[in-house]
């Protein structure tokens, strides 16, 4: 048995949840979700969902923590949101937003300006002495992550000297240099 998949589910007040035709959608403070999903049953009882497959074949034992990891996902997003921060690392690297639109200065002759989703709202500090953060944030887990694997990719941290953009806590694996 999948040790995710039969974990339960609990719901927050303030999120509603609707199962139809192989279509599960989550309404929250913050927006709203589907997800489809296939092979499993949903079952929703007193303020728990609880997903259950029929057989042990592998796709379905695959399906099974899947779409549990997916509905909690979706239900975490639309009562308290997801949040990314990438910092940026390196001499003279900025950024500003004007609105949903981003504006990177990271070492390249012309600034990088990406326009981003509606739905994810995106913030930038920059302190004296300090590198620029961009705080991405949305409802939706999986366009926050490609939003912020997006602007990572303009500006990979590099191993010799950590320049680029990263997020905030990851640890880049550091590599010694040519010595003389």
């Amino acid at each position: 048995m999948s040790r995710i998949g039969k974990n339960p589910i609990t719901v927050p007040e303030g999120v509603t949840l609707e199962i139809k035709d192989n279509m599960i959608t989550a309404k929250g403070k913050l927006g709203e979700l589907t997800q489809e999903y296939s092979d499993i049953t949903i079952k929703l009882e007193d303020g728990t969902i609880t997903l259950e497959r029929a057989s042990d074949k592998k796709d379905q034992r695959a399906k099974h923590g899947l779409y549990r990891a997916l509905i909690a996902n979706m239900i975490e997003g639309v009562s308290k949101g997801w949040t990314k921060e990438l910092e940026l690392v390196g001499v003279g690297y900025r950024a500003s937003n004007q609105g949903q639109k981003l504006d990177l200065a990271v070492g390249f002759s012309h600034n990088i300006v990406l326009d981003i989703a509606p739905e994810v709202k995106v913030e930038t500090i920059s302190e004296k002495g300090k590198n620029p953060i961009v705080k991405l944030t949305s409802f939706d887990k999986q366009l926050v992550g490609q939003v912020a694997a997006k602007i990572r990719g303009f500006r990979k941290p590099e191993p010799y000297k950590g320049k680029g953009i990263k997020f905030v806590g990851e640890e880049i694996r550091r590599k010694a240099g040519k010595s003389a």
